[in-house]
């Protein structure tokens, strides 16, 4: 067996503390993100509902962070969303499905350098009411914002723009 650390125990178990510690901190920065996409924009509406930070790297698809009513996102919803333009083309004619919830394609620019978000609209609930979702990708996350009820796609559109705009440059 290899030994990757010969230290105390007292060093040791800072050592694991300190993992855990950073595991935390990660876990916390990736929900950062989620409570800026949820706070009020500059007029002070509170335009996403739900949102959620998915990684993307293959084989490694899941759920970084979310609300609660987005984290059931499964690894087969993450891979058709962050997949390429042949696979979403079915988007149009199949719809896609998010948090089990089935969207409809609005507008496809994923691929379109410095926009990279698809539009969508829930299917309509109970109550007769459809929601805009917007999705944006990064280059190893997609972030997913759902509207509120008042929101509109250019409220959603601007709040993901912003973070994927920002994952991008950092390399992310």
């Amino acid at each position: 067996m290899e030994t990757f650390y010969s230290g105390t125990m007292e060093s040791i178990l800072i050592s694991r503390i300190t993992v855990r510690s950073l595991l935390y901190l990660h876990r916390m920065s990736w929900q950062a993100y989620i409570d800026n996409l949820k706070s009020p924009d500059h007029t002070g509406l509170i335009t996403v509902a739900e949102a959620a930070i998915c990684g993307i790297a293959p084989g490694s698809e899941s759920v970084w962070a979310s609300t609660p009513g987005l984290a059931s996102i499964s690894v087969e919803e993450i891979k058709a969303l962050a997949g390429d333009s042949t696979k979403r083309k079915s988007f149009a004619q199949n719809g896609v499905y998010i948090a089990g919830q089935r969207c409809r394609l609005l507008r496809d620019q994923m691929d379109t350098e410095e926009i990279f978000t698809l539009d969508l609209k829930t299917a309509a609930d109970a109550n007769g009411d459809a929601f805009g979702v917007c999705v944006g990708k990064s280059k190893t996350a997609i972030v997913i914002a759902k509207g509120t009820k008042e929101a509109n796609g250019g409220h959603l559109s601007s709040k993901v723009f912003t973070v994927v705009s920002y994952l991008r440059k950092q390399g992310y």
